[in-house]
């Protein structure tokens, strides 16, 4: 899915002569705390609650006040995962879109962001949760997947993270099966270490409740 699918318009943009006070008020109506500067459909920048609060510019044009953000975006055919990277290294709640001739398009939010991968890749479905650590050299997905489809599951969706300074990964795999003690046990024999499961019923329920109350905050 590319970026340009998930824009929304929703949320205002500034103009540089509007007040401190006036993002500060947009910032609280919309559940953010960021919020671009745009003039005649150009980006110019993305200003920050701290950012307000630091030089205490209420009372300034944002056009005045230092940003601690250059001009963080992202382009229209870009893949969400460069939205999620944007979000996280620069820990945005909104991130700016663009086209190629540089035209602003609007904000993805953190929100829609949250939720198109909450939906998308099944985390609130019910089922089971299995987390492997290995070395990075023995990672074989292929037969990862062999060995769990083995036992009449079905994979919802794989998330995998490196720890590069010792080579060694955390493979989080949810299945729709919360029986796991069949998989646990075939992982084993192949000599694959289970580090973590997660298979109560209670524990999905929490899930999806917590979710729904994050939800419900930012107004989806």
């Amino acid at each position: 899915m590319k970026a340009a699918e998930l824009v929304s318009h929703n949320i205002s943009s500034l103009r540089t002569s509007d007040t401190g006070s006036t993002a500060l008020h947009l910032m609280n109506v919309f559940h953010v705390t960021h919020l671009p500067i745009v003039n005649d459909q150009q980006l110019l920048g993305l200003i920050s609650e701290e950012d307000i609060l630091n030089a205490h510019g209420e009372e300034e044009a944002v056009g005045n006040l230092p940003l601690s953000l250059s001009r963080p975006f992202v382009h229209d055919y870009e893949h969400l995962f460069e939205v999620l990277k944007a979000a996280s290294e620069y820990r945005l709640t909104v991130i700016p879109v663009i086209d190629k001739q540089d035209t602003f398009l609007g904000v993805i939010t953190r929100a829609d962001l949250l939720n198109y991968f909450a939906v998308k890749t099944d985390i609130l479905e019910p089922g089971g949760i299995i987390v492997l650590e290995l070395h990075v050299k023995d990672y074989q997905l292929a037969d990862i997947v062999r060995i769990i489809e083995s036992n009449n599951v079905k994979i919802l969706c794989i998330f995998a993270g490196t720890d590069y300074d010792t080579s060694r990964m955390e493979l989080t795999i949810k299945v729709n099966n919360a029986e796991l003690q069949p998989i646990i046990s075939d992982l084993t024999r192949h000599n694959y270490t289970v580090k973590e499961t997660f298979q109560e019923a209670e524990y999905f329920d929490n899930l999806k409740e917590r979710y729904d109350s994050l939800m419900n905050y930012l107004n989806i």
